[in-house]
């Protein structure tokens, strides 16, 4: 039978594929067998009541729950849609019920008491007399409406907007939504009557794209720890667990909570994933490009669609602000929209006689079998700078992400399936360096790119060389910001928080090093204030200036170069490394950093932060001031913040460094050249998007 498969990532790390037959009825058929939920131990009492309830939903159950006045208890207990009043006894003679009746009986009951400081569940009786939930959109809690969907209809229904059209909105928001208008009307009804209060709201509901009944083994205190599955391979268009059991935990940065655990794939695992995308290759490269630009238009389609989703697995994943995730992503968009116009620019050349009796021709064919590795600070960007240029292009393409967040990758690819990319054209491998090596040692990957740190760049790009590869690589990177006595104050205060402390600095374009030409006194106060003004706090706080930085290794990394700078003489103007966020003291969080008097020779100045950062430097003329920027062996890019046209055009002719900005900090100016000079970068041509075409 031939299936269709559809692909979906949870932003809590989960992964399930739903394979559609060609009826469309679903191929998953739920076990007769319920079992009840483990024994545990629980901090507060809406954790334990929703393991069981979660629990419930996923085997097929509805729990109902009764709370003592007392709040010292808390049963709950199994009744398929029906209520826990009409729980029968075991030894009672069952009675007869109407066919249309949905009570059904069940002994099912789980209890939770509080001991001391927390809750702990133990099971009454584990039976059950009934079927299981086939299908989640069974289950009588999945047409809730959720508390910010409530928010939202409140809104909609002031300013007039009719119910229907109301609903419409919702569900462009969450295409899975099963409420009806009869559900919008009764809840129109409690809000115009004043009865739905935060306190008697029930806002929760299964999550219906997880299949009923999928298996669980939970013990004692690792109940939530063991919750967090593995992240699946993409193969050949099918989700395939890796066999090998070490993992890397994918860990929230705000809170240190496992999201997933990512497998370090074997050799033949990667080695099935190129088999997989060579197959597939062929066919591809034969494929129209009006076709394989088609897939672009409705791959962009499908991001905007799911935004939402790919902004918060971002934030959980890497800690980012709402407005830094989204920013990720639309970055990465661009490159997918430049993909849906390649047609013109894989036009080749052609030149009449050339030689004597002899026609040039020059055709773009495409490479192969292609291979990315990501970075660690953009999830969504660098997976998009990578794959959809290289398969409207016709190659076949391995990515690998970053082994730390891997959900935005995974995303991306379910939307790349969905949007009608055929099955082995992108695959997926997860790991660390073994992966990589395997990338830049396997004779039938053509072409690499990557984004990553100095050290392994500098690794990635020698190794994959010597295979004969084409290499795309950027690695690493500083950017000076030169400051005249000229510029304007307000304007350039704002482009360097910006552009220096935004994304909590972690990126290769953040502008850390500022060189003041003259006095830099007035600039350190104001910069100084303005930095105290920026809110750090988690991610989904939607007032949030900065997030946590992704992991503890490089917060510690951070505050050891904050430190040896003051051991060499530098002046801590604000300190950031203390910084704790109230209710998530266990954070990666970093406050806005100001160091003054930095000097060439200090490790601040060599190494990258990755963090929310700014090194004052002083020159006495501009010539000093280009001459620090052109002998830092790591730049990367470069701007100045003059109001005069000589200074702006004598330094854009003289520095030497691969962007350039004028007024502006230095952006990754997508969808067009992205080049530092080396050893920031190496490629084998000028452009990044033609990188995966030969002539």
């Amino acid at each position: 039978m031939r299936y269709l498969r559809k692909l979906t990532f949870l932003c809590n790390g989960f992964f399930t594929i739903c394979k559609m037959g060609t009826q469309g009825q679903t191929g998953l058929v739920a076990q007769k067998k319920m079992h009840p939920p483990q024994p545990g131990r629980f901090e507060d009492r809406e954790d334990l009541i929703k393991y069981v309830r979660d629990f419930g939903a996923d085997q097929g159950y509805v729990v109902t729950i009764k709370k003592s006045r007392k709040d010292r208890r808390v049963i709950l207990g199994c009744d398929r849609g029906g209520v826990y009043r009409n729980r029968r006894k075991i030894d009672q003679s069952p009675r007869k019920r109407k066919a249309s009746s949905r009570l059904i009986n069940c002994p099912f009951e789980a209890i939770g008491k509080k001991e001391d400081d927390a809750w702990m569940l133990t099971i009454k009786n584990g039976n059950h007399n009934h079927e299981p939930l086939k299908d989640r959109s069974e289950h009588p809690y999945s047409r809730r409406f959720t508390e910010d969907e409530v928010k939202q209809i409140k809104l909609m229904t002031e300013a007039g907007i009719k119910p229907r059209q109301v609903l419409k909105a919702l569900k462009q928001h969450n295409p899975d939504l099963q409420s009806t208008p009869r559900h919008l009307y009764n809840l129109k009804a409690k809000i115009r009557q004043g009865n739905l209060s935060e306190k008697n709201f029930k806002s929760w509901r299964p999550n219906i794209s997880v299949p009923a009944n999928s298996s669980h083994t939970v013990a004692g205190d690792s109940i939530k720890q063991n919750h967090q599955l593995k992240v699946p391979n993409l193969i050949g268009g099918e989700l395939l667990d890796s066999h090998n059991c070490q993992v890397v935990d994918v860990i929230n940065p705000a809170t240190q909570e496992v999201v997933s655990h990512v497998p370090l794939t074997t050799y033949e695992e990667f080695k099935a994933a190129v088999n997989a995308a060579k197959q597939a290759f062929p066919s591809w490269r034969n494929t129209p490009i009006y076709t394989r630009q088609c897939v672009m238009f409705k791959f962009q389609e499908l991001i905007l669609r799911d935004m939402d989703k790919l902004v918060m697995n971002i934030v959980a994943e890497q800690g980012k602000t709402l407005k830094d995730a989204q920013d990720d992503i639309i970055c990465g968009l661009e490159v997918v929209k430049h993909a849906c116009g390649l047609a013109t620019m894989q036009m080749g050349e052609f030149i009449p006689s050339a030689s004597d009796g002899i026609d040039s021709y020059c055709i773009r064919e495409p490479m192969g079998v292609c291979a990315g590795i990501c970075s660690l600070n953009h999830p969504a960007t660098v997976s998009l700078w990578m794959f959809p240029i290289a398969v409207t292009c016709g190659n076949t393409f391995v990515l690998k992400p970053c082994e730390t967040h891997p959900g935005a990758s995974m995303l991306l690819a379910a939307l790349a399936m969905e949007s009608g990319l055929p099955d082995g054209v992108l695959n997926i491998v997860h790991g660390s360096h073994d992966i990589i090596n395997y990338i830049c040692d396997d004779e039938d990957i053509k072409a690499v790119s990557f984004s990553s740190s100095s050290s392994v760049g500098k690794h990635i790009y020698a190794r994959a060389a010597a295979t004969a590869k084409k290499v795309q690589s950027h690695f690493g990177g500083k950017s000076h910001a030169i400051i005249m006595p000229d510029a304007n104050m307000e304007a350039t205060l704002s482009a360097l928080v910006d552009a220096g402390l935004g994304i909590v600095g972690r990126t290769c374009m953040a502008v850390d090093i500022i060189v003041s030409v003259g006095s830099s006194t007035l600039w350190e106060e104001k910069l100084v204030e303005c930095a105290k003004a920026l809110k750090v706090n988690v991610g989904t706080d939607p007032n949030a200036d900065l997030g946590p930085v992704t992991t503890k290794e490089v917060k510690n990394r951070f505050c050891k170069l904050v430190q040896s700078g003051i051991e060499d003489g530098a002046r801590l103007l604000l300190d950031g490394r203390d910084i704790v966020v109230s209710g998530y003291e266990n954070g990666n969080f970093i406050g806005p950093t100001i160091l003054s008097g930095v000097t060439t020779d200090m490790e601040c100045y060599k190494e990258e932060f990755f963090g929310p950062v700014l090194l004052f430097m002083q020159a006495d003329n501009l010539e000093e001031a280009i001459s620090i920027v052109n002998r830092n062996k790591n730049r990367n890019g470069a701007s100045i913040f003059t109001t005069s046209g000589i200074y702006a055009r004598k330094f854009q002719s003289e520095v030497e460094v691969g962007m350039v900005g004028i007024n502006v900090p230095v952006t990754v100016p997508l969808p067009s050249s992205f080049n530092g000079l080396k050893p920031t970068s190496a490629v084998d041509q000028v452009l990044f998007q033609f990188n995966f075409s030969s002539s």
